[in-house]
């Protein structure tokens, strides 16, 4: 399937224009696990529908062990262990802030050889960087969901050192990537809303998450590149932070989360919308009606014709999708989304 070039995906995320048709990132989220955990069958199937965007994911320190090329490369302190037996956001592998020395003094070294060890051949189409638990994510991943939300009142000194530190590991990490990949985006996730509201408050986030954000979007743009964020639930007390601080691309505006049609009406020209096909509903349980509908609504309430729209999945597939309903997004978006001469 034709894709889109780089220049026209640059063109819609900067606003400049519609490129020949709506840019379709489905493929980015879709698993084998749609493909009966067939590598093969997947690629097969891909290779029939558009993927606007070349993904490469470049792996970020392990939580207790590195890789070969690096076993240092990894975010807990020497020793730390999970504790089995719970769910990921109850994982603690920081016990004490005020015993993590150890923690801060192993802090992974951005100049590791395992931060970049593929080959990348460019093909003409975007190319754009990912890594995973940005922030929040990061935070509550050490050191379980609770403590990190209550490490905001009771050790903001601390949850300050380790973004301070964090920001400049992804500082560094992002020049090497541009440096030796030549990349020309990069595409972080930090889930900072619930499906209500979101995680924490407004001033919260100032302090906390806005500076950071910044350094780490100043440093995409002074390398020629954009800067995407997922971030699932209503954040949209945070939007027009964001879009303060210059970030490029928001997905996935999650359905049912915040209004969609507001949305578009006070953010739709101020920053490019990756807008994320409901996957706790539709992709599952519709019928391939009801997704077409869904593709007329998405398209209708946030194209323009000065771009800023990219169509894709709200996160990641799931094995009940139904293929039926794959195929009537794709071709459903390709109808509405091609320009007509």
């Amino acid at each position: 399937m034709d894709a889109l070039t780089r220049e026209d995906i640059i063109k819609v995320i900067e606003g400049k224009g519609e490129a020949r048709r709506v840019p379709l990132l489905y493929d980015l989220w879709i698993g084998t696990n749609v493909f009966d955990d067939d590598p093969q069958k997947r690629q097969e199937w891909l290779d029939k529908h558009p993927c606007d965007v070349k993904q490469v994911i470049f792996p970020l320190p392990g939580m207790t062990e590195g890789p070969a090329e690096d076993p240092d490369f990894y975010w807990a302190a020497p020793g730390a262990e999970n504790t089995g037996g719970k769910g990921l956001d109850a994982q603690c592998l920081i016990q004490d802030w005020e015993d993590a020395e150890d923690f801060f003094a192993s802090f992974p070294n951005p100049e590791s050889p395992a931060l970049i060890t593929q080959k990348v051949e460019k093909d003409g189409r975007y190319l754009l960087s990912n890594w995973c638990n940005c922030y929040f994510e990061r935070l509550w991943a050490l050191r379980g969901m609770e403590n990190a939300l209550t490490d905001f009142y009771l050790y903001p000194d601390e949850v300050h050192r380790f973004f301070r530190m964090l920001t400049d590991f992804y500082k560094r990490a992002m020049e090497r990537i541009k440096e030796e990949v030549d990349v020309d985006g990069f595409f972080v996730t930090d889930d900072i809303g619930t499906q209500k509201a979101p995680f924490f408050s407004l001033e919260l986030f100032r302090e906390f998450f806005k500076p950071y954000y910044k350094e780490l979007i100043d440093k995409a743009h002074e390398l020629g590149t954009h800067f995407w964020l997922h971030s699932c639930g209503n954040i949209e007390p945070f939007l027009p932070e964001f879009i303060e601080i210059g970030l490029d691309v928001i997905h996935p505006i999650q359905k049912n989360t915040m209004n969609e049609k507001e949305i578009a009406e006070k953010y739709g020209d101020k920053i490019c919308i990756w807008a994320g096909f409901d996957v706790q509903y539709l992709m599952a349980f519709g019928t391939p009606e009801e997704v077409r509908e869904e593709v007329r609504f998405l398209m209708k309430t946030y194209r323009r014709p000065e771009g800023r729209l990219m169509m894709t999945m709200g996160n990641g597939s799931t094995p009940d999708w139904k293929m039926e309903n794959l195929e009537a997004l794709y071709d459903e978006s390709l109808k509405l989304g091609t320009k007509k001469e």
